[in-house]
């Protein structure tokens, strides 16, 4: 080339990108791969503190406020509240039992019915004290990641100690403090949360460190599912029984919810507490609220008595339903409640009949209202036996008179099949069985802690006892409407016309005679109610 003068000029490879792309390229992987880390380490910080929030308790601490709740709050259940009192007086002045060697109790179990004023005692303590109060519900305790409900236990007892003396409250126990044995078949899972937490809560409220002046207060339903090491002396040392009220407590707890509900001059607290047997706290505010409706509903001015009485036949039965029935069906219904009360009229150990309706309420088609002449903690056998055949007179009257069922009984046999299997399985009222349990406790099966051994032919001999004890009455009851026609024929006659009766109208129209105790009002609620 250079022989022949050929010029040769030597130039860079032209890639046709800028300098400072080509940059990025050399650096780009190593720039992405730091910023990737440093996501990395944030992201593991943010789940550490996302665990530790999972861990901390949820409890809430009581704060006195405008809605404070204190002991005059809480009614008709006097022997409770002195029982917490205590406690409240302890926490306020600890020396005066601590001289006479006296310890705080470290547990106190409320336990009772459904509505009996347990979280009520526990606002009340919390309202009353002058001690931190921490409140949450069992369930909050457990969640889905191993491990964080004995951490919130720990938190939880940790904030308490911290504020010690202080009054930790557990709603609802039965959801963490069930038997370590109630599993299928009497066993549970070796790594089960639910236990973890359990033996946290004991190790806390009676471990290594017993002096911590932290009173738990734990409320429960179903204390027969409780844990024994839960009910041992040390932790739940003192428990009580919250029972539905008396006629007494009744009356003191409407007047503790009609306070700011202005009454009219006829209404009697005492009456209405005589009409409501059996209903506990929650019931009766539910019912003076219903009443202060209805009255607010009609105009009124006050609250008055027959406000409280639609209001008590509202929650009992439901609302009245408009239902365009045939002549046929009101007739057969007429009959049906018809039966129902002369046969609560006219057998031994009935409850007294209140009233007799054939107006549509809920999901029946009418109604019988019977109940006792006072509160009744027990029952004899020819009363539980009266209860069967009062099931029974709906169906009967209607094979009497027109010679065939219908399905109005649905409930009625339900009702009567469910009290003669108690009689036999459960109350020893069989010759046949004897003074045996033989039926499984409520909420036990064929292979849960509970369960009652027996045979398949003690079992056959069950049926077959119910089925004696419900033919033997169906036939006294069958026997008793036709020797008593022309009082059924006048009651359901007077049911067709009316469609409502009260006790001194369904007696005398039947011709039975009948008279109450002077004190006692002729209506009473919740009633043994058959319906059609």
């Amino acid at each position: 080339l250079q022989d022949n003068k050929v010029v040769v000029n030597a130039e860079p490879l032209q890639t046709g990108l800028p300098w400072w792309q080509n940059l990025l390229l050399g650096f780009g992987p190593t720039i992405l791969f730091v910023l990737l880390l440093f996501f990395l380490v944030r992201r593991a910080g943010n789940v550490q503190n996302v665990l530790g929030s999972f861990g901390r308790s949820r409890a809430r601490r009581y704060q006195p406020s405008g809605d404070r709740v204190t002991f005059a709050d809480v009614a008709g259940i006097d022997e409770a509240k002195d029982e917490l009192t205590e406690v409240v007086d302890f926490l306020r002045h600890p020396e005066k039992y601590q001289q006479l060697g006296g310890r705080i109790p470290h547990g106190v179990l409320l336990s009772g019915p459904p509505g009996t004023g347990k979280t009520l005692l526990a606002r009340a303590v919390a309202g009353e004290a002058d001690a931190p109060f921490f409140s949450l519900a069992a369930s909050e305790f457990v969640e889905a990641i191993v491990g964080v409900g004995a951490s919130r236990v720990r938190d939880l007892f940790t904030q308490a100690k911290a504020d010690a003396p202080a009054i930790v409250f557990i709603d609802e126990l039965d959801a963490i403090g069930r038997s370590r044995t109630s599993g299928v078949a009497g066993f549970s899972g070796g790594n089960d949360e639910r236990e973890q937490t359990l033996n946290q809560i004991l190790t806390e409220m009676d471990g290594f460190d017993s002096s911590t002046k932290v009173i738990v207060i734990g409320a429960t339903n179903r204390p027969d599912v409780l844990d024994a090491a839960l009910l041992r002396p040390g932790r739940f040392d003192r428990r009580v029984a919250v029972q539905p009220p008396d006629r007494a407590g009744r009356e003191a707890i409407l007047k503790v919810h009609t306070r700011s509900v202005p009454l009219g001059p006829d209404v009697d607290l005492g009456r209405i507490a005589a009409t409501t047997p059996g209903m506990v706290g929650a019931d009766l505010a539910n019912l003076v609220n219903e009443a202060a409706l209805l009255a607010a509903r009609r105009d009124h001015k006050t609250v008055d008595e027959a406000d409280f009485t639609d209001a008590l036949e509202r929650i009992v039965l439901g609302a009245e339903r408009q239902v365009m029935m045939s002549q046929e069906d009101r007739r057969r219904t007429a009959y049906h409640e018809g039966g129902h009360a002369i046969v609560g009229m006219l057998t031994e150990g009935a409850d007294p009949v209140r009233k007799v309706s054939i107006i549509p309420r809920g999901m029946a088609l009418g109604v019988t209202f019977a109940a006792p002449e006072s509160d009744r903690f027990n029952y004899r056998e020819p009363e539980v036996i009266a209860r069967i055949k009062v099931a029974l007179g709906g169906r009967a009257a209607e094979e009497v008179v027109f010679g065939e069922t219908s399905t109005g009984a649905e409930s009625d046999i339900e009702q009567l099949t469910e009290i003669a299997r108690q009689m036999v399985g459960r109350w020893g009222m069989s010759a046949a069985i004897g003074p045996v349990a033989v039926l499984p406790r409520d909420g036990s099966g064929p292979f849960l802690p509970g369960a009652a051994e027996v045979s398949p032919e003690t079992r056959k001999l069950v049926d077959e006892e119910v089925r004696r004890i419900v033919e033997s009455s169906h036939e006294e009851v069958i026997a008793l409407l036709r020797e008593n026609r022309s009082k059924l024929d006048s009651l359901a006659t007077a049911l067709l016309e009316h469609e409502t009766l009260d006790e001194d109208d369904a007696y005398a129209t039947a011709g039975v005679e009948h008279s109450a105790p002077p004190d006692q009002p002729m209506y009473t609620g919740v009633p043994t109610a058959t319906r059609s």
